[in-house]
């Protein structure tokens, strides 16, 4: 069994980088009498300050560094120069304040990022947010006027689809919309509204209830899964989307939530499974971003044997595991395990990430990190083609754009 050698491997479709968001954006869109309360951002001097175990900032700092605040109503979340460090050695990033143009003009701009994925080997790419909607759009969710998050998160969505999305991104640029989380309706026709435009994958969060929301056990969302059944929109959930990571004590290092957040993914998959979320609707897709997939063999396994001794308290008409088979996936960037034990995790459920231009990503090297990957795991060419580019073709539908295995 041969790995194909680097510069014959497929051109890659990442399942998970991320776009700054137009500092603009909602200036140009929002009526004048709301302007000043939407999204919109603030150069000023600001201190990053840790204490406690967590970062805050101090604004109008004399000795701060210059940073492009977002404001939104009574939210104030700094640039940081680790939202996009792309193109940066790793022992040069720093966790310190940041304006746009501290980044490669590839973080926001098409142009500059179509040319990076050129660089990176890269033919398509879904794009989660990146500083204030973060990963699930809670941004939005957590504003008190819900009737202006609403209208920016349709802003959001339309310049998604029509502007990054659109004209020389179309079929590169696959848009991933957001969908208003306090309203399960709502949701629902969003998801309907942005397939209509041309969308049919959302950001959505990995646990419901961390944010104060129905849990997927009460079946408040299943207008919101009818709707993605009836459009084939697959529901994407990145690492943090609960808005909290893993961890074990109040005092541990950021080290121990880092080693432990395939966690949040897999207590996900158990919400999807026991709430007979999956069961109900056969063909709803969803994908778990920056979580790996290593985990999942023993996981399905652990679920079916509690489904099968009945010890658990739900009735369910198939196995867990049965439900997961392509309808599940997962993602990698540096999962060798993962690869390694494909054959149990199921090689058709396995995806690939660049996580453009996070601290975490593999730009400008992605395909040599993928080569050197499958090759320590022994994949032949159609492994490797299966887990750079068709996976993530049948798990998106991204026929739609033209894309081919």
């Amino acid at each position: 069994m041969t790995t194909p050698a680097e510069e014959d491997l497929p051109l890659i479709i990442s399942v998970d980088d991320h776009v700054l968001e137009p500092r603009e954006l909602w200036r140009r869109e929002l009526p004048e009498s709301v302007r000043d309360h939407g999204p919109r951002t603030s150069r000023e001097r600001v201190k990053l300050v840790f204490e406690g175990g967590n970062y805050g900032f101090e604004r109008g700092a004399e000795d701060g560094e210059w940073c492009d605040l977002w404001l939104f109503d009574d939210l104030v979340v700094p640039t940081g120069f680790l939202h996009a460090p792309a193109g940066t050695p790793r022992s040069e990033q720093r966790n310190v304040p940041a304006v746009y143009e501290d980044f490669r003009p590839g973080a926001y701009d098409q142009a500059a990022r179509l040319a990076d994925m050129d660089t990176n080997h890269v033919e398509a790419a879904i794009n989660f947010p990146n500083i204030f909607p973060r990963f699930a759009g809670q941004g939005f969710l957590e504003r008190d006027d819900k009737d202006l998050s609403l209208t920016c998160l349709r802003i959001y969505n339309d310049w998604m689809i029509d502007e990054w999305s659109a004209g020389a991104g179309r079929g590169r640029l696959i848009p991933l919309t957001l969908v208003p989380l306090w309203d399960p309706q709502l949701a629902a026709e969003e998801v309907r509204r942005c397939a209509a435009k041309g969308s049919h994958a959302i950001a959505f969060t990995e646990n419901p209830a961390a944010l104060g929301l129905p849990s997927l056990y009460t079946g408040a969302w299943d207008p919101l899964w009818a709707a993605c059944e009836e459009t084939d929109t697959t529901v994407s959930m990145h690492i943090g989307s609960s808005s909290k990571m893993p961890t074990t004590a109040p005092d541990a290092p950021l080290a121990t939530s880092m080693s432990l957040y395939a966690q949040n993914a897999q207590g996900s998959l158990c919400d999807w499974v026991f709430s007979g979320t999956l069961s109900r609707f056969h063909d709803i897709k969803i994908t778990y971003a920056e979580s790996q997939v290593g985990w999942m063999p023993f996981q399905l396994e652990r679920m079916d044997s509690v489904w099968r001794d009945g010890v658990g308290g739900v009735e369910l008409p198939t196995a867990p595991s049965e439900q997961a088979r392509g309808r599940v996936f997962g993602c990698v960037f540096d999962d060798l395990v993962g690869l390694k034990c494909r054959d149990d995790v199921g090689l058709e459920a396995i995806l690939f990430e660049t996580d453009f231009p996070h601290s975490d990503g593999t730009f400008p090297h992605s395909r040599k990190i993928a080569r050197e990957l499958f090759n320590a795991a022994g994949m032949d060419a159609d492994a490797c083609r299966a887990v750079l580019r068709d996976n993530a073709i049948a798990a998106y539908g991204l026929e739609r754009f033209g894309l081919v295995v």
